[in-house]
C-alpha cells in the first residue's frame, strides 16, 4: 500500500491577510476604498476630538461638534460651530494642523498613499488610483487623453510634488508672514506657530486662524494679506498644475497642457472679474469698502475675490456685504478651484467646459475646441453630471436647513454653498445651527470633499457595456 502524505499550507499571518483583504477590495472599487478611507479618518478625528486633552478647559466636546470639527478639518473647509481659536487646547490644534494637511492631499491620492503603505509597492491599481485624483475620465471605461492630466508613469512624480509643494509653498509663505508678525510686536514663539497656523490654513484653503482676533490686527495690510493669497491661489491651482510648472521649467522647450491652460487662465479670469464685480458692488458700502481709499478697495476686492474661490479667509464681516454682493460670492464658491487641487467646488476646468460647449453650439459647430485642441463629447457629459450632482446637493441642503432653521434664503445658501465647495466663509449661520442642520452641514462638506465623481462612482454599479441602442428619437430642447 502505497502511503499518502499531506501537504499543509502555510497558515497567513493575521496582517498578511488584513493586507490581502485590503488590497483586494481597493482593486475591486477604488472610489469605494477612497470614501471608506476618509470616513475612518473623519471618526478618528472624531474620537480624538472629543478628548478632554483637546479642550482648553478640560471637558468634552459634544459629539456634534467634535464630528463636524473633524469633517470640517478632514476636508478642508473651514466652517465650525465652536470658537477654534479659544476651545481648542495645544493638543486641539495640534489635531487641527494635522488634520488639514492629511485632507488637502485629495481623496484618491489619500488613498493611494494609504494603498501603498498597506501593499509595500506602488503597483498599477495604486497609480490607476492616484492618477484618477487628476483625471477623473480614468473612473470611466474607455481610452483617456493621459496628456491632459498625469501620465500614469508619472504618478510617482505626483505623489512626490504634493509632499514638496505643501512643504516649499508653505515653508515660504511662512518666511513672508513671521518677519510682519515680529514687526507688529508678536513674541517669537507665537509668531513661529502662528505663521506657520496660517500658512498651512492658506495653501490647503482651510481658513482657520489660530488666534482669537483673527485677521483683525493685519486687515490693511498689504504684505500679510498678500502672502495669504499667494498660499491661497498656490493651493487652488491644483497638484498637476503644480507638476506640469515645475517639470516645464527644467525643460527649453515648454508644452503646456490644454488641461494647465484652461486651469491657469480660467482662474485668473474668475480673481479678475471677481474683484471688478465686488468693487463696483461695494465700493459705496460703508460696512465694507465705503470708507476705504482707491488703492485699499481694489487690494480688498482682490483679496476677497481670492477667498471666496476656496480660501475661507475674510477681513470683513460677511453679512455685511450687499445682497448682490452675497450672490456674485456664491457663484465664485460653487465654482471652486482647479481639479485635483486643495480647493473644492465643481472646479474652474468643469466651468470652462460648459462654457465651450455653449459657446461651440451658438456658433454652430460641432467640436469643442480650446487652444487649438478638440475636447471629446464624454469630458462634457462629466462636466454636466458634475455641475448637475453638485448643484442637486446643494439644493438638497438648502432645502433642509431651510426648514430645520426658518432662516433667510440667502444666508442659508451661502453657507450650504460654503460647506460644499469647502470653502469657510460664513454668514455666521453655521455657528447657530441645531444638531440636526449640523449634521446636515457636516455631510455636505462630506460630499463636496470626496468630489461628485467619485462618489458617483463608488454609487453606481460595476461599468457594464450596453448591446443594444434604442431608436432615436429628438425632444425639444429650450
Amino acid at each position: 500500500m502505497r502511503a499518502t502524505s499531506t501537504v499543509k499550507r502555510p497558515v497567513m499571518p493575521s496582517a498578511g491577510r488584513l493586507r490581502e483583504a485590503l488590497t483586494g477590495f481597493a482593486n475591486r472599487s477604488p472610489s469605494r476604498f477612497a470614501i471608506l478611507v476618509f470616513a475612518a479618518l473623519i471618526l478618528v478625528f472624531t474620537l480624538l476630538f472629543s478628548l478632554p486633552i483637546a479642550t482648553v478647559d478640560g471637558s468634552t466636546t459634544p459629539l456634534a461638534d467634535a464630528l463636524f470639527t473633524a469633517v470640517s478639518v478632514i476636508c478642508v473647509t473651514g466652517l465650525s460651530t465652536v470658537d477654534m481659536a479659544t476651545h481648542w487646547s495645544v493638543f486641539g490644534h495640534i489635531l487641527v494642523y494635522t488634520g488639514v494637511q492629511i485632507g488637502a492631499v485629495g481623496v484618491l491620492t489619500m488613498a493611494s498613499i494609504l494603498g501603498l503603505i498597506v501593499s509595500r509597492r506602488l503597483g498599477l491599481r495604486a497609480k490607476l488610483i492616484a492618477a484618477s485624483d487628476s483625471n477623473p475620465l480614468r473612473m470611466h471605461a474607455g481610452p483617456v487623453a493621459e496628456g491632459q492630466a498625469v501620465r500614469l508613469g508619472d504618478v510617482g512624480k505626483l505623489l512626490t510634488t504634493v509632499a514638496l509643494s505643501m512643504v516649499v509653498i508653505e515653508g515660504a509663505v511662512a518666511l513672508l508672514l513671521f518677519p510682519r508678525m515680529l514687526i507688529a510686536g508678536i513674541d517669537v514663539g507665537t509668531a513661529a506657530w502662528e505663521s506657520l497656523y496660517y500658512s498651512a490654513m492658506a495653501f490647503t484653503n482651510t481658513g482657520f486662524a489660530p488666534n482669537a482676533e483673527g485677521l483683525t490686527q493685519f486687515s490693511e495690510d498689504f504684505w500679510f494679506l498678500g502672502a495669504l493669497m499667494i498660499g491661497v491661489f498656490l493651493g487652488a491651482i491644483g497638484f498637476p498644475v503644480i507638476l506640469a510648472i515645475a517639470t516645464n521649467l527644467r525643460k527649453k522647450r515648454r508644452r503646456w497642457s490644454i488641461h494647465v491652460k484652461l486651469t491657469v487662465w480660467t482662474s485668473l479670469i474668475l480673481l479678475v472679474a471677481g474683484a471688478l464685480l465686488y468693487i463696483v458692488l461695494e465700493y459705496d458700502n460703508p460696512k465694507t469698502f465705503g470708507h476705504l481709499d482707491a488703492g485699499h478697495t481694489v487690494f480688498q476686492s482682490l483679496f476677497l475675490s481670492t477667498m471666496a474661490r476656496s480660501g475661507g479667509f475674510s477681513t470683513i464681516p460677511i453679512d455685511d456685504l450687499n445682497g448682490s454682493s452675497i450672490m456674485v460670492t456664491d457663484m465664485l464658491m460653487f465654482i471652486g478651484g482647479g481639479s485635483a487641487s486643495t480647493a473644492g467646488g465643481i472646479k474652474v476646468t468643469t466651468l470652462a467646459v460648459l462654457f465651450l460647449a455653449a459657446f461651440a453650439e451658438a456658433r454652430g459647430v460641432e467640436t469643442m475646441d480650446s487652444f487649438r485642441r478638440r475636447i471629446p463629447i464624454d469630458v462634457l457629459r462629466l462636466s454636466v453630471a458634475v455641475a448637475l450632482w453638485g448643484a442637486t446637493i446643494v439644493a438638497v441642503s438648502s432645502i433642509l436647513i431651510l426648514q430645520i432653521t426658518k432662516a433667510s434664503l440667502d444666508h442659508v445658501l451661502f453657507d450650504v454653498i460654503s460647506a460644499f465647495a469647502t470653502c469657510g466663509l460664513s454668514t455666521g449661520l453655521t455657528e447657530q445651527l441645531p444638531d440636526a442642520g449640523v449634521y446636515i452641514m457636516a455631510a455636505t462638506m462630506f460630499c463636496g470633499r470626496v468630489g461628485t465623481v467619485t462618489l458617483a462612482a463608488a454609487l453606481a454599479q460595476s461599468q457594464r457595456k450596453q448591446l443594444f441602442q434604442n431608436p432615436e428619437e429628438r425632444p425639444l430642447v429650450g
